[in-house]
């Protein structure tokens, strides 16, 4: 028996010793007169076992059948054998219309070897800090390269972007690489989006901040120029324990994502970019929480689709020669204002390199047309720790696939007769 029926049975031996009355014995137990009746009426009866519950022993009366319960292992070995068990519930609830509680799946996916309970690891010791109360207040940003489509696929990086206040998922894309041109992209869809955050919270990549000062005392990278230009604080975590809330995205949307794309059957960039919109819309409803306070701190950009354009774009200051030349990436650019001749010489344009390929200049504010000339070909962007594995990978691609062109001297060459040759001459 349990302690519970422990006490009921003490109680009820008091009623029926003429001790208690069934008044008292009710209110003792939280029961009614006539439950107490019951009890009492079963005790005399069976003694001490008619007290203890008829359930105790036999299956419950929610339980699912067998034979369900066998179509449920079935379709998760077959379909979602690598998914956790909140996934694959509501993946059971979607694509199969079959209803059951997570706690019941991981029973079933337990009993069948699908899933092994989690030890309860010690909690590393970090300082907690308490989410903004305004959506929008700080932005947490971060890239994340994996292998997000398995074996079917090259990796590629992930762009995240969430809301500190509610963990909403704010702004993503799938590059090929972090770059600062993949920053630039998700920032100009979130901006268009919901406009200008207070601020945005990254960590010391070479894309977000130099660490270390330059010949010429500059500091600033081209996407915190932007920041700086459109009036968005850019701050700097010193450990990935500080901005732990986009890291534990990252590892959530290596999870959720990578499976629902492998059911979508998406194996690249181009097709993994539409479908995006969709998994952040359904992500967001099921797990964004509201903010402590209803007030969105989002801005309005003020500047135009063309002045953002512009902004958005990689910034080169070069000097104007007397003949209103500019040179920049091996071309010279001859600007078209003959009026403005003897006021711009020795002047600073400022080249605009968009992520297009077109150029526009700068000067005083005001963008100049001009003429190309090109010399050769723009020098090859530098690598860093992210990029290098990628540049690796396309290099062994490429020597696997090339092959000697058709009129290519090796073909024709005969082994072994360069030396018969030096042997005649002997």
């Amino acid at each position: 028996m349990s302690r519970k029926e422990l006490d009921r049975l003490s109680i009820i031996q008091r009623v029926d010793r003429k001790e208690l009355s069934q008044e008292a014995a009710a209110k003792m137990m939280s029961r009614s007169a006539r439950q107490v009746r019951r009890l009492l009426d079963r005790y005399k009866e069976y003694g001490e076992q008619g007290l203890i519950s008829k359930h105790r022993g036999k299956p419950s009366n929610n339980r699912l059948p067998d034979v369900l319960r066998q179509q449920i292992a079935e379709i998760v070995s077959e379909h979602y054998a690598d998914f956790g068990p909140t996934l694959a519930q509501e993946k059971l609830l979607e694509r199969h219309d079959i209803k059951l509680s997570v706690e019941t799946l991981r029973q079933i996916m337990t009993q069948v070897g699908l899933w092994k309970p989690k030890r309860k690891r010690q909690p590393a010791v970090h300082q907690l800090r308490e989410r903004r109360p305004c959506r929008g207040e700080l932005i947490q940003i971060d890239g994340s390269p994996h292998a997000w489509f398995e074996d079917r696929g090259p990796r590629c990086t992930l762009i995240v972007f969430i809301d500190d206040a509610t963990g909403e998922l704010m702004g993503s894309e799938f590059w090929p690489q972090e770059t600062t041109q993949a920053y630039m992209s998700v920032l100009q869809g979130y901006l268009s989006r919901d406009g200008r955050p207070v601020s945005f919270y990254s960590d010391k990549h070479s894309i977000f901040r130099i660490n270390t000062e330059t010949a010429d005392g500059h500091t600033m990278t081209q996407f915190g120029r932007v920041l700086d230009t459109l009036n968005i604080e850019a701050i700097h975590a010193s450990t990935p324990q500080a901005k732990g809330r986009v890291e534990r995205m990252n590892k959530t949307l290596q999870d959720r994502l990578i499976k629902e794309m492998r059911l979508e059957g998406i194996d690249n960039i181009a097709q993994a970019n539409p479908f995006l919109p969709i998994f952040m819309a359904d992500f967001n409803k099921r797990f964004a929480k509201p903010a402590r306070l209803q007030v969105d701190a989002h801005r309005q950009v003020q500047e135009t689709k063309a002045e953002l354009d512009l902004i958005l774009s990689r910034h080169h200051l070069r000097v104007i020669s007397k003949s209103l030349e500019v040179r920049f990436e091996n071309a010279v650019y001859q600007l078209q204002k003959p009026d403005h001749k003897y006021r711009w010489a020795k002047q600073t344009a400022t080249v605009c390199k968009h992520y297009d390929g077109r150029v526009s200049i700068q000067v005083e504010n005001e963008v100049i047309p001009y003429k190309t000339y090109h010399l050769g070909e723009a020098p090859r962007p530098t690598d860093n720790e992210k990029t290098i594995n990628h540049r690796v990978d396309q290099a062994i691609q490429k020597q696997k696939t090339s092959k000697p062109a058709k009129d290519n001297p090796w073909r024709n060459f005969k082994f072994g007769s360069a030396t018969q040759e030096r042997a005649e001459v002997t």
